[in-house]
């Protein structure tokens, strides 16, 4: 029967199953759609009148869950189901499939049928679309590149035979073009990165969610809300622009984060986590921010940017760490961590196993060795100082307590290293590297570190929250909890998200 068929159809789920499958195009599963579409008013699931759009539809999921929602809303103001099913199908619910097959798929979990003009379709469309349309776009190139997403020509100036990735929602000035309507709430999960043309794979691909989220607010709608990652948190590869617009947008109401992006689509791997977001048009305050971690959530309701700070704090319980730690009006660790390639030398370099005339010691991976002292390009004063590294990249995944950083190492003078190695300080001692190496060593230092490393890169950004230190003498955390005034509670915190550090075997020793 029609009037059971959103209970009796999808018995088992098939997109729970398919939010399993791991994608950069990852499907959302039905328990977070409804999570998300919790954050709107209850008003709207019993108004005729309100139209939803999905930018980005892959399984049709958001659409199907808005549908059970309005059938149940709806009931009183259209009893004959029927007639409520063919008004929500036709005037309420429209979306953009981002493939042709996403598109079929999602006019399947939709209106039962992968054709809503055909027999087996539970609302009569005249055409094989319906309000999922899916239209292939080509790039725009400009210099090898698209003016509106940036991907490389040499990759993407593909025949028919192939998907171009031209996504139509972000590959049109005029967006409100599409539908010719004006839209009350726009919601989904849209892909999210796109190979760059220069290996870019996983946090260096360039990334596309941030283009839907803009071009969605250029519609205007009442509400929007999409799952992203987390990554926009501290810019990079051309966020800036959108943390800064987002982090200063008090329109942001809600904000749910998750640290561990397998919480929200298991078995999918997203470096740095994930989030959903509220925004509402017409409501300006401070964001509701719910943390979730390991299975346990926190609430505050507080600014995005907090005021004095230079980034946006994930999790709840650190904004008070992050206060005191900040009070004393101390230099930021990250003003003198040197930027990628310290010495010039990049990565790949070619390293000896012997020593000669003219070569000096590197510190490189997979080995260290011998290289000519004319290819270091950069900070040639370094080279007679002692140097206190760490691994320029280091990931972890999983359950806390972290590492955070790889273990720090001195290079001594006469010595450099390669892109592998960030330098974080250069200093004239061995004591004075030592002394600084007691403080990376710290749990403090560490835990500060991770408010902003939120991918394994380890570059001089993720160092903004750490204070510097008086270095002529060795630090423990002890000392440190006691000089900036932190309560158990907050101590607790710290030691549930970082392990202690063992340095007898630093990381370039054990290479």
């Amino acid at each position: 029967m029609t009037s059971d068929i959103f209970t009796s159809t999808y018995n088992p789920d098939v997109l729970s199953c398919l939010a399993n499958l791991s994608s950069d195009e990852v499907f959302t599963p039905p328990n977070i759609v409804n999570q998300m579409l919790d954050l709107l008013p209850e008003e709207l699931w019993h108004d005729k009148n309100i139209k939803f759009l999905d930018p980005a539809c892959k399984s049709g999921v958001f659409l199907r869950e808005i549908a059970k929602r309005l059938l149940e809303g709806l009931k009183d103001q259209m009893p004959e189901l029927q007639k409520r099913i063919d008004h929500i199908f036709h005037k309420q619910l429209f979306g953009i499939a981002i493939t042709e097959l996403t598109s079929l798929l999602s006019r399947r979990s939709l209106y039962c049928s992968k054709y809503p003009n055909g027999k087996y379709s539970i609302s009569n469309f005249d055409d094989s679309a319906g309000n999922i349309r899916f239209k292939r776009i080509k790039h725009r190139w400009v210099n090898n590149r698209c003016s509106y997403c940036g991907a490389a020509q040499s990759q993407y100036d593909r025949g028919v035979e192939l998907e171009s990735h031209a996504y139509e929602f972000i590959h049109i000035t005029r967006v409100e073009e599409i539908f010719h309507m004006k839209f009350d709430v726009i919601i989904g999960n849209p892909p999210y990165q796109l190979s760059d043309g220069g290996g870019g794979i996983g946090t260096s691909a360039k990334p596309l969610y941030n283009r839907f989220v803009e071009q969605a607010k250029k519609l205007e709608p009442r509400f929007l809300t999409m799952i992203i990652p987390a990554r926009w948190y501290v810019g990079g590869k051309g966020l800036n622009k959108f943390r800064n617009e987002m982090l200063y947008d008090d329109k942001i109401r809600v904000l749910c984060d998750f640290f561990n992006a397998v919480e929200v689509f298991p078995g999918v791997d997203i470096s740095g986590g994930v989030c959903y977001f509220l925004w509402d048009r017409d409501n300006r305050g401070d964001c509701k921010i719910i943390s979730s971690r390991g299975g346990k959530t926190t609430e505050m309701v507080r600014p995005l940017m907090e005021k004095n700070f230079t980034s946006f704090i994930r999790f709840n319980e650190a904004v008070s760490i992050v206060k005191k730690a900040s009070a004393y009006g101390e230099d930021s660790f990250a003003k003198d961590v040197a930027a990628r390639k310290p010495f010039g030398i990049p990565t790949n370099v070619k390293v000896e196993l012997h020593s000669f005339t003219g070569r000096v010691k590197i510190f490189a991976y997979p080995r260290n060795g011998y290289v000519d002292r004319r290819i270091i390009t950069k900070n040639q004063s370094w080279l007679e100082k002692y140097k206190v590294c760490t691994a320029n990249v280091y990931g972890e995944r999983g359950e806390f307590p972290y590492l955070v950083l790889g273990k720090p190492f001195v290079v001594e003078p006469g010595a450099c290293s390669s892109e592998t190695y960030i330098v974080l300080r250069v200093c004239d001692t061995i004591d004075e590297a030592q002394n600084i190496i007691s403080y990376i060593k710290t749990r403090f230092f560490r835990f500060l570190t991770l408010l902003i490393k939120n991918t394994p890169n380890a570059t001089s950004r993720v160092y903004q929250f750490v204070p510097v230190q008086d270095f002529s003498k060795q630090w423990t955390d002890e000392e440190l909890n006691a000089k900036y005034g932190l309560t158990n509670e907050e101590i607790a915190f710290i030691e549930s998200m970082i392990r202690p550090m063992d340095l007898t075997v630093s990381d370039a020793d054990g290479k």
